[in-house]
């Protein structure tokens, strides 16, 4: 059983800033086909006010200008402690247009040789899921911090954790997962709401992907087609990992077929099933969690969670304010940290602006990031692939390792 750690000692000085759904560096029509991310202005923090802890500026390097436009979507171009001096992506076109947005000159061919430039401090590894693994992996051999985009791995228990002996190899370097979810407004209150003892044992917690789209979308190599559901877990398992910072130590998950021919078994190379996995977990506070993903729910994209604890109850999708909260909120920061002037909140709820400012502030400030470190990482990540063995064996429980 790892050792579970309160989050509350090392969020103390977390607040919550009140932003959009909003996203920056988006092509023309791909809101319309990527729902979430949405281009929403951000809103005004509630009398909160960015204040720098250093003119330091890091040195980043970023790889990935894919469907998404993640490698320019969170912001690190308009931090003010950032210089983006490098970026990459595999075809060309692409990869100009990303050093066009993050105004960089410095172009290469390829992640491998992106990571040799000595001048980089740290890379945001924004390509495709099945590569992450292999290329935070490289980061850290080469001496670079790591911020990624989800999972830690793709449907591999083995590759996880390989980066998590990476990481605990490479001392002296933080690695940061850019989990969406757990900078939602409604999230972040639940966080909060927690180490303040306002939820007090968690009984049942519930969080929710659905994205019809997603596992149809064309990528590179098509990486997305035909995925199982639960080997893209961390948007809703966050509801649970990111809200205690606890893990879940068993699971029985059922499948439900696809309804679209392109995710038919024999259509899809990871030969899977399903086009829903809703997985049930057993947490390490005892309590319980249901956690779905789904690929075929048609009418649009949801995602969310629910709290249930023994004091209070919380649901509330992109609340931002109390009204979702059943119990006491008296003296409890509910807001989000103020960002930089110029760092938008960005997309997926408003949490990309927050994810590139907390990784920032966790190298200026010399500690590890308040959220998604590789323990938060590996506990969202690892309990979807078993998840996703237990579909095969028609909902078998299974024990999930745990890692401290």
């Amino acid at each position: 059983m790892k050792e579970f750690i309160p989050r509350r000692s090392f969020i103390k000085a977390a607040g919550l800033g009140l932003a959009g759904l909003g996203i920056t560096g988006t092509v023309k029509g791909e809101k319309d086909l990527i729902p979430g991310l949405e281009d929403v202005k951000q809103t005004a923090n509630r009398g909160k006010k960015w204040q720098p802890v250093s003119d330091r500026k890091i040195r980043v390097g970023i790889a990935g200008y894919g469907l998404c436009r993640f490698g320019a979507a969170f912001g690190f171009q308009n931090h003010p402690n950032v210089e983006v001096v490098a970026v990459t992506d595999l075809f060309p076109d692409r990869c100009a247009e990303l050093a066009k947005k993050c105004g960089c000159s410095k172009t290469y061919p390829s992640f491998e040789e992106m990571v040799k430039d000595d001048k980089i401090e740290a890379v945001f590894v924004a390509t495709d899921a099945p590569s992450h693994a292999n290329h935070c992996i490289l980061a850290l051999e080469h001496g670079k911090h790591v911020a990624t985009a989800v999972p830690v791995s793709f449907g591999s228990v083995e590759d996880a954790e390989r980066v998590f002996e990476a990481v605990k190899k490479a001392k002296g370097l933080n690695y940061m997962m850019f989990e969406t979810s757990t900078y939602h407004p409604d999230l972040y209150a639940m966080g909060q709401l927690y180490q303040a003892g306002r939820f007090g044992k968690v009984i049942y917690s519930e969080g929710r992907y659905f994205h019809d789209k997603c596992a149809r979308l064309g990528s590179h190599k098509d990486w997305r087609i035909g995925m199982p559901p639960q080997w893209y877990p961390t948007h809703s398992n966050a509801y649970y990992n990111a809200v205690t910072n606890g893990s879940f130590t068993e699971v029985c998950c059922m499948g439900v077929p696809s309804i679209y021919p392109e995710l038919q078994p024999e259509n899809n190379r990871y030969k899977n099933p399903f086009g829903t996995e809703i997985a049930f977990f057993r947490t390490s506070e005892g309590g319980m969690s249901r956690m779905g993903v789904s690929w075929d729910t048609p009418g649009g994209h949801h995602y969310g969670g629910t709290i249930r604890g023994q004091l209070g109850t919380f649901s509330n999708r992109f609340a931002a304010d109390t009204k979702g909260f059943s119990g006491d909120t008296k003296g409890v920061d509910l807001e989000r940290p103020a960002l930089p002037p110029k760092v938008s909140s960005g997309g997926h709820g408003g949490s990309h602006g927050h994810l590139t400012n907390e990784f920032i502030l966790s190298l200026l400030k010399n500690r590890k990031p308040l959220f998604n470190d590789i323990i938060m990482a590996m506990n969202m990540t690892v309990s979807g692939i078993v998840a996703h063995q237990s579909a095969l064996k028609d909902g078998e429980l299974l024990k999930i390792p745990q890692y401290s």
